[in-house]
């Protein structure tokens, strides 16, 4: 499933056969460990070993992409195969902790000499060829990349009541996850979605609850104002009606199949796999209604987990990597560009990749995440760490704004994050970056709302994820591929600067 696959019109669902205490996955059979934990723990909250006798929920490793900011050119392509090399081999120690729950029970150091010990062994061997690529290439591997080797179980915890730091505290009615437990090693269904790992029902919060203007993340902000640049360009491109989706990341990791682990939505470009180049891209059908916009928008697809199953369920992206249930495209997909509340902005260049958010936040921390989750007719109330339980009549809303500095030279980066930047608050753009239009991407989800029940979630939504990033609403991100053509991006350009909505 790493290449891309037009949905059929009829989904293939099948009713999932769930026992009371596990549930196995389509084709590999694979039954996921279900935990508690809570994802808005601040960076670094998870850099600990567990004590003896604790239940290990998940494991964290230093994300060695985003350590890696000298990369040679001719190094980039085998670099990122290794990297998903890593990413894969923290999934293959996920499933083994999944899969082993009773000899944990039985031996406190099981997790640390079956699991994490050979895991950095691995990593160990994997790091060394990153080295040797980037030296090859010509550049000068870091003496220390061994120190990036060892991860950490990171330990079951009982998160309190109510609806996270942005709410009132007004769910002790639905999110006490006391009742119900860890029965049956944590495997048991509807106490951590249907695959076993996550959500969980202190993932959600009532819209109600969350507190106006109490967004606290301080990436994702809008760069535009009353001054500056006060101009719009709205591309339209549709929702993926052809739905074209792959479980690819043709940015972080191009010619690797599957390399997201999870599956996207894509929407504009319609020839982005692993495997597209540049050239590919730029010659790709666009759904785009203005055919001159030919760049790729795509983000994790949502899923609905009411037992049933999608036609990747036994597929890698899907139920081999954790992510089950049905897919439900979008209803409303809004891209719009906008300006910089202080100055003017200029063009951004071919291919320039954005990707804002991040995958893997709920164990990397807060530094690259940019969530805000919200409901039709409260998008006042935005949460980052929940995903929001909307009242009759109102949709579910996932909104990104993207980096809008750059910084006047590359497409991307090593880390694919430091050849861009975020506004500062008061708009400006640091570090001699040149401001761009900012992309800004509003999904609207007509879902069925969750039910709390018994401090379990029944029916939950979710983005897909990696699968020891447990499904938490913080690791929701959205890319970016910019292949308008040089007039339309002049048009867009001039609309922005000279305080026009164009589109």
């Amino acid at each position: 499933m790493g290449r891309n696959t037009r949905k059929r019109r009829t989904p293939l669902a099948t009713k999932a056969v769930a026992g009371a205490a596990a549930l196995a996955l389509g084709g590999g059979g694979l039954i996921w460990a279900n935990f508690y934990a809570s994802a808005h723990e601040e960076n670094g909250g998870h850099n600990r070993t567990t004590s003896r006798g604790t239940q290990v929920a998940t494991i964290n490793c230093p994300d060695v992409g985003q350590k890696l900011t000298k990369v040679p050119r001719g190094a980039r392509k085998g670099v990122a195969r290794e990297l998903a090399r890593l990413d894969r081999q923290i999934t293959d120690a996920y499933t083994r902790l999944a899969e082993t729950r009773q000899a944990q029970a039985g031996d406190a150091a099981y997790v640390d000499n079956a699991i994490l010990g050979p895991l950095k062994s691995k990593r160990t061997a994997t790091l060394d060829r990153i080295g040797i690529d980037i030296n090859r290439a010509g550049g000068k591997a870091p003496r220390d990349l061994g120190r990036f080797a060892p991860c950490q179980g990171v330990p079951v915890e009982q998160p309190g009541n109510g609806g996270g730091d942005q709410g009132d505290g007004g769910q002790d009615d639905g999110q006490d996850q006391g009742d119900g437990g860890q029965n049956d090693g944590g495997q048991e269904q509807g106490n951590g979605g249907q695959a076993g790992n996550g959500p969980v029902a202190d993932d959600f919060v009532t819209i109600e609850d969350v507190q106006p203007n109490s967004r606290n993340l301080p990436n994702g902000l809008a760069a535009n104002g009353d001054g500056g640049s006060t101009g719009s360009f709205t591309t339209e491109c549709g929702t993926n009606e052809n739905a074209l989706r792959n479980s690819d990341n043709v940015i972080v990791a191009p010619g690797v199949s599957n390399g997201a682990q999870h599956q996207h939505d894509y929407v504009g470009n319609q020839a982005n796999t692993a495997f597209a180049s540049d050239e590919d891209l730029a010659g790709g059908e666009t759904t785009c209604q203005n055919q001159g916009d030919r760049s790729s928008y795509f983000w994790p697809v949502i899923r609905i987990q009411d037992g049933t199953q999608d036609i990747d369920q036994g597929q890698p992206g899907g139920g081999q990597d954790g992510n089950v249930g049905r897919i439900v495209a979008p209803s409303e997909a809004q891209l719009k560009f906008v300006g910089n509340r202080t100055s003017d902005v200029v063009a951004m260049p071919r291919a320039l990749r954005i990707i804002t958010g991040d995958a893997k936040a709920f164990t990397n921390g807060l530094n690259n995440a940019n969530t805000a989750w919200s409901c039709t007719g409260f998008e006042d109330r935005q949460v980052t760490d929940k995903y929001p339980i909307c009242p009759e009549g109102s949709s579910v809303v996932r909104t990104s704004a993207f980096q809008s500095c750059w910084d006047g030279q590359n497409i991307d980066s090593a880390n694919h994050r430091t050849h861009v930047d975020f506004v500062e608050a008061d708009g400006t753009c640091s570090n001699g970056f040149q401001a761009i239009p900012q992309l800004q991407v509003r999904l609207v989800y007509d879902l069925p709302a969750p039910r709390i029940e018994n401090g379990q979630v029944v029916n939950p939504f979710a983005v897909d994820s990696f699968p020891e990033q447990l499904h938490k609403p913080i690791t929701d991100h959205n890319d970016f591929v910019n292949f308008f053509d040089e007039d339309l991006m002049n048009e867009m350009v001039d609309c922005i600067n000279s305080g026009r909505d164009c589109q």
